[in-house]
């Protein structure tokens, strides 16, 4: 890139933290994590009740998961500003719900990188909570989440859709999915010693979860 422009280094835009509506002011680094600090890029001092100009009364700290970087997580540790208003009392936080959901444990843009790696770059649960520095459990968690409101609950998913191929893939989980845990599927090692018999009882299964799953898409 010979003729290529080049601005200032900046860590927020660096880290799309400036996409949430987001400022670093520090950072953290570690072998294991990086610890970015940030607080809003702008300030919301007018009282709720009266319309007053209001003080910030200090600040409250929330972690969240971010996109990763390479193979170090990344943290974000949220400054939130609290305010008191001075001509009635009133008292609030900033909002975050432009960084996160409420009570969620990942930022917009760690959810989006989560749902991503799983569909795009085909990674396991447990490789998306490695990158994140989270447990398994809230991974799988706002995947679904994000999931459900992202492609489930779009009334335009099929729209232009003409056929919907099962592949073949998915089937052979589903007949895993229906044996029971924690050993071989009956289909692979037989029933009572009767292989066809087991892999019978498995397409009879699997084809009434197919029924029910067709149903329930009507």
């Amino acid at each position: 890139m010979p003729n290529a422009t080049f601005d200032a280094p900046d860590l927020t835009t660096f880290a799309r933290v400036d996409e949430l509506g987001l400022v670093v002011v520090g950072q953290h680094l570690t072998p294991a994590r990086a610890v970015l600090e940030c607080r809003l890029a702008d300030e919301d001092p007018w009282c709720r009740a009266c319309g007053a100009r209001s003080t910030s009364r200090g600040t409250v700290s929330r972690s969240l998961a971010h996109a990763p970087f390479g193979h170090r997580p990344t943290t974000l540790l949220v400054r939130i500003r609290r305010y008191r208003c001075d001509h009635c009392g009133n008292r609030w936080r900033e909002d975050t719900s432009t960084i996160a959901p409420e009570r969620a444990k990942l930022t917009r843009g760690g959810i989006r990188w989560a749902l991503e790696a799983l569909v795009v770059d085909h990674l396991s649960i447990a490789r998306v909570a490695a990158g994140l520095g989270v447990a398994w459990h809230t991974a799988n968690d706002a995947v679904l989440a994000e999931g459900q409101r992202l492609l489930i609950d779009d009334p335009a998913r099929f729209d232009g859709v003409a056929v919907i191929g099962v592949d073949e893939h998915v089937w052979r989980r589903a007949r895993w999915m229906v044996g029971h845990p924690g050993r071989r599927n009956s289909a692979d090692q037989g029933d009572d010693g009767d292989p066809e018999r087991g892999a019978a009882r498995q397409r009879s299964r699997c084809e009434s979860i197919m029924r029910r799953h067709r149903d329930d898409q009507c």
